[in-house]
C-alpha cells in the first residue's frame, strides 16, 4: 500500500550498532517504514550510489533488515543497473532508502541513468523516499557537502523535489552551521532545513509536517534570510520516537 500522499523522510540518522552483529536499524528507518503503511512484509530498497554501491555495506544492510523483519533489496548502478526495469522495482517497494557518501557523485550518476525522473514518479506514486546525509540532501535544492574534499562547500543542483536547502550533521560537524548561515544569507541556498544527528524531517508533498528524533538530544532547525540580509535560525519542536 503506498503512502496517502508523496512522502519524504530526510535524516541525519537511521543506524545503530547492535549488541550482536554489525548493523541494526534505528528509529528513523522504522519510522520511514511506518510512514509507508505496509500491509505485509515491508519492502525496503537501499540505494548506495553515493558510496559506490559497496557490496559489504549491502550485506550489513541485509543483516539489519533481517533483524527488523523487512524484505531488503539493493539498487546497484555500478557496474550497471541491477534490474532490467528499475522503475518497476522501485514502484514495488514501500521505502526507498538512500545511503550517505558523495551527494555530488550520486546526482551525476542518477541523472546519467534517468533515475532523477524515475524517483520523481516513484515519490508521486506514494513510495516513501528517505535517506541519510547525501541521501537526505539529494531531495532538496541543495545543501552543504564534503563531496569535493575536506573543506565543506555548497551543492546547488539537488533534485529539487523539496524547494528548500538541507543541512545535515548539524550538531556534530562544527563547520556545517556557519556555512549554512552564510549560504542562506548570501542567497546561494534558499530557506534551509537542518537536522542534528539522529533527527529526521517528514514532508507530505512539499510541506514540512514534523521533526522526529531517534535519540534524546537532537533537534531540527529552519534557517531563513531575515529582512536585514542575515541568516535567522529557528529551532523546531522535535518529537522523540
Amino acid at each position: 500500500m503506498p503512502a496517502s500522499q508523496p512522502t519524504i523522510l530526510a535524516t541525519s540518522g537511521g543506524y545503530v550498532v547492535p549488541e550482536r552483529g554489525d548493523l541494526a536499524f534505528g528509529g528513523l528507518v522504522h519510522h520511514a517504514v511506518a510512514l509507508a503503511q505496509p500491509t505485509g512484509e515491508p519492502r525496503i530498497c537501499q540505494v548506495g550510489t553515493a558510496s559506490g554501491d559497496q557490496r559489504w555495506w549491502n550485506a550489513r544492510f541485509d543483516e539489519a533488515a533481517f533483524r527488523a523483519g523487512y524484505r531488503a533489496s539493493h539498487l546497484n548502478l555500478f557496474p550497471m543497473p541491477g534490474y532490467d526495469d528499475v522503475e518497476a522495482h522501485l514502484m514495488a517497494q514501500d521505502v526507498v532508502w538512500v545511503n550517505g557518501g558523495s551527494v555530488v557523485n550520486l546526482l551525476a550518476v542518477w541523472r546519467a541513468h534517468g533515475l532523477d525522473e524515475i524517483l520523481r514518479r516513484v515519490w508521486q506514486a506514494g513510495v516513501v523516499l528517505a535517506g541519510i546525509s547525501a541521501g537526505s540532501i539529494c531531495w532538496f535544492e541543495g545543501g552543504t557537502t564534503d563531496s569535493y574534499g575536506p573543506r565543506l562547500d555548497a551543492v546547488t543542483n539537488g533534485l529539487g523535489f523539496l524547494p528548500y536547502g538541507n543541512g545535515v550533521h548539524y550538531d556534530v560537524e562544527e563547520r556545517r552551521r556557519p556555512l549554512v548561515h552564510r549560504l542562506v544569507a548570501d542567497g546561494t541556498l534558499p530557506t534551509t532545513h537542518c537536522t542534528d544527528d539522529g533527527v529526521g524531517l517528514v514532508y507530505r508533498g512539499t510541506e514540512l509536517v514534523e521533526a522526529v528524533a531517534e535519540n534524546g538530544r537532537g533537534c531540527a532547525y529552519v534557517v531563513s534570510r531575515g529582512p536585514d540580509g542575515r541568516a535567522v535560525e529557528e529551532p523546531l519542536e522535535t518529537r522523540r520516537l
